[in-house]
């Protein structure tokens, strides 16, 4: 090799070593600055550094089974005491005549009732079985037994029957009454019963409101003290249990208020308390004898006071009618007057009985039917024309009509 080529050669290496290092050192530069950078466009995370992530928790499992709902609960263990049934009706059609006789055909009625207790008593409403011939009580597991009607309160809507068939007490599940007394406003039940023929149905609500009076038009008085519930009762449903959340009944459903026949929010029931007072004579003397005093009357208004000089909110029970011959015609009350262009004249105002308030007429019948036997002594304070009178009166016992 000769000089020139020696000196070519060291010029090559020498710019090598110098390419060597210029490279490592841009590398070096590079990385720091992606680590480094100080205004980055997005955020960079330094692959180095441990990345500290949020320890997750699972809930465990559990291996216990699922707890049933206290109307499961509950509707299990008062189906067996809940009944169907299906009265059946003669009815005669006087407009068709064979042989001389009227047609006489048979329908069905169908309704609910409740176990009373375990000699085969049946609880419901009067008018499910109203004139029935026959009447069969159908239970949950699908036994069938015939009953007979061995009491009625056609006043108050209650009906008892007796199972006639062979059965075992073991088979009958009588449900506890309850103190319908107890009951508040917004409190939950249930009713159950067979609307529509579709049997052991239950429905839930509250109670809507206590002590109403629910007109009886077939018996021609109200009937005091009624439930009132938003809890769906429909036809069929007449004479089932309602209840409350302990299993107890509180009524017997009765009657709804609608246009079209069926539920629109607003349900009745007789109150238990009223069960308890009426069966056990109803079993032992097949009716019972309501207390009467012998007067119509309306809860007093602003404008009847007005007329009578009494004070706009003015309490009690503005008397219409005195019945003839009745305790309170003997005992002196005087019914409204009229002046020759019938404009209200006077009459007497019902303010007390026994010392009691009576606010409105719901007062006075709820007083008497929970109060008084018949031929009991009741005090009546009432105001005549301004002036405070006392009178006592001695009930008699209620007429059909």
């Amino acid at each position: 090799m000769n000089s020139r080529e020696k000196v070519l050669v060291g010029i090559v290496v020498a710019l090598a070593l110098t390419l060597s290092v210029g490279f490592a050192t841009n590398f070096g530069t590079s990385k720091t600055a992606l680590v480094q950078s100080p205004q980055p466009s997005a955020p960079i995370i330094d692959q180095q550094e441990p990345i500290n992530t949020p320890k997750l928790e699972y809930a465990a499992i559990s291996d216990a089974p699922d707890q049933k709902s206290p109307l499961t609960v509950l509707f299990k263990k008062v189906e067996n005491s809940v009944v169907q049934i299906n009265a059946k009706v003669s009815t005669v059609n006087s407009n068709i005549i064979i042989n001389g006789s009227p047609l006489e055909s048979q329908s069905s009625r169908l309704g609910s009732g409740f176990v009373y207790d375990t000699q085969g008593h049946i609880i419901t409403n009067n008018h499910v079985i109203s004139g029935a011939q026959e009447v069969d009580v159908r239970f949950v597991d699908g036994n069938i037994y015939s009953a007979k009607v061995i009491g009625t309160d056609p006043f108050n809507d209650v009906a008892v029957l007796q199972i006639t068939d062979d059965f075992s007490e073991e088979t009958l599940n009588p449900l506890p009454l309850a103190n319908s007394a107890e009951l508040e406003v917004g409190q939950q039940i249930i009713a159950i019963g067979n609307p529509f023929g579709l049997s052991n149905t239950m429905t839930t609500g509250i109670v809507s409101q206590v002590g109403r009076l629910l007109p009886n038009r077939d018996a021609g008085y109200s009937i005091p003290s009624v439930i009132q519930t938003d809890a769906a009762i429909n036809p069929g449903n007449s004479g089932g249990p309602m209840l409350n959340l302990e299993g107890q009944v509180i009524g017997i459903n009765t009657a709804i208020q609608s246009t079209t026949g069926e539920f629109s929010g607003i349900g009745f029931a007789v109150p238990s308390n009223t069960i308890k007072r009426l069966v056990p004579v109803l079993i032992e003397k097949g009716g019972y004898t309501h207390p009467w005093l012998g007067v119509s009357g309306t809860s007093l208004t602003p404008d009847i006071a007005k007329m009578i000089d009494l004070p706009k909110n003015y309490h009690g029970v503005f008397v219409t009618t005195v019945v003839p011959d009745g305790p309170a015609e003997q005992a002196g009350i005087q019914e409204a007057t009229y002046n020759a262009n019938r404009e209200l004249k006077g009459g007497d105002v019902i303010v007390a009985l026994d010392g009691k308030a009576v606010r409105d007429i719901d007062d006075l019948i709820i007083y008497l039917a929970e109060n008084k036997s018949v031929g009991d002594t009741v005090s009546i304070q009432i105001n005549r024309a301004g002036e405070q009178l006392e009178i006592v009166a001695t009930l008699a016992a209620r007429p059909a009509n």
